[in-house]
């Protein structure tokens, strides 16, 4: 006889596996795929084929038609190396009306009570569909939510209406940034530095790109912000060099030199601008380059693709989202989510899960008791709208 387990066992059992991005989330998909089928629930698979130690898993209740309410989340969590937990942090503790564990705000408190949510629908008789989205990666860029999308379609009935549960203490997040990352590496030529004008220092010519980054945000926030970009905080488009790395002694020019640039798009501009315009400029610094010396060169790749989640007109999304939880406030995040993913593909989408985004990727992360309730009252409420 199949076991009956609560939200709050269910989110124990997804916190014990160390579902860290750079590992596998394969023990965690068994255990989930397992479980809803010991509830007579068929859930699908998709591999990654570059990381076959990786998987999104999807499911479909209720009848075989589409405009289903599609609860979607993400297994990986961040790593907890360096941090000082004061418990162990895949082991669920429950303390002064918290429930602490690596994942317990981001998101496994949301992956626990959309299983829950299913297996309960099942049992209930829906007139209209629930389905479930477990993707990985999400930590890392949503690299692994396009194509668990991709894969849903020939599988499971079009659904209408996103949740994606990120902490955002069930407000009803209706937009939020896009992220876009490239890798960038400049390819100098070595000489002694003390014949400078004979190289090209790969460091230098790299810094004239991050300054040029930098100039951006200057006039940017000068600019007084449209209504989209308004609603954000801050209220303009981000770029942001985090990482650089190059040279090889303080008395050569750099042969070589990598830096990841990220932009934060507020949805009212274009990415592909945005991305034009970068290039232009990494263009121009490498005619210059190869003006001293023809064998430099610069190279750009997109790490991840992180569409802006547009706030929509009437979307379905957001009325039911609004019905279940009662908020009728703007909110608006900064962070990504596969939420504008959802939306790229045709779907109606909005955030809205228990917990403080303040709290994910934190030591000592937590998700309270209460916001966990909370959450658990909107897929009653869900589970009953579904079967009326």
């Amino acid at each position: 006889m199949a076991v009956l387990l609560s939200a709050r066992d269910i989110l124990e059992r997804l916190i014990s596996f160390p579902t860290v991005s750079r590992d596998t989330n394969l023990p965690l998909i068994d255990w989930v795929q397992g479980y809803l089928a010991s509830h007579g629930i068929t859930a699908h698979r998709w591999v990654d084929p570059d990381q076959p130690h990786k998987a999104a898993l999807f499911a479909h209740v209720g009848p075989e038609i589409e405009g289903a309410v599609v609860l979607s989340g993400h297994t990986d969590v961040v790593p907890v190396d360096g941090q000082d937990w004061s418990t162990d942090p895949f082991t669920l503790c429950e303390r002064d009306g918290r429930l602490y564990g690596r994942g317990t705000c981001d998101m496994k408190g949301f992956d626990a009570l959309a299983i829950w949510a299913l297996g309960e629908a099942h049992r209930s008789g829906l007139r209209q569909p629930l389905q479930l989205a477990l993707s990985f990666d999400e930590e890392i860029g949503c690299t692994g939510a396009p194509p668990m999308i991709a894969a849903m379609q020939p599988l499971l009935p079009k659904g209408q209406a996103v949740i994606v549960g990120e902490p955002s203490m069930m407000k009803v997040v209706t937009g939020h940034k896009g992220g876009y990352g490239y890798k960038t590496h400049v390819h100098g030529f070595e000489v002694h530095s003390s014949l400078l004008p004979q190289g090209v220092s790969a460091i230098m010519q790299a810094a004239t790109l991050i300054e040029w980054a930098n100039a951006q945000n200057a006039d940017i926030q000068a600019r007084r912000p449209d209504t989209v970009a308004a609603m954000f905080d801050p209220p303009f488009t981000t770029l942001h060099v985090g990482l650089i790395e190059g040279g090889t002694a303080g008395n050569i020019t750099a042969k070589d030199c990598h830096f990841s640039l990220d932009m934060r798009v507020v949805p009212s501009e274009s990415a592909a601008d945005w991305r034009e315009r970068y290039l232009e400029q990494v263009r121009q610094v490498e005619t210059r380059m190869q003006a001293i010396h023809p064998d430099t060169r610069i190279e750009v790749s997109q790490n991840f693709d992180v569409p802006a989640l547009a706030p929509e007109t009437d979307g379905a999304a957001e009325t039911l989202a609004r019905a279940l939880t009662g908020d009728n406030g703007r909110h608006v995040v900064s962070y990504g989510t596969e939420a504008g993913q959802f939306q790229a593909a045709g779907y109606s989408a909005v955030v809205c899960g228990p917990g403080d985004i303040a709290q994910a990727h934190q030591p000592d992360e937590f998700v309270s008791v209460a916001q966990f309730a909370a959450g658990q009252d909107f897929m009653r409420a869900l589970v009953a709208r579904l079967s009326a």
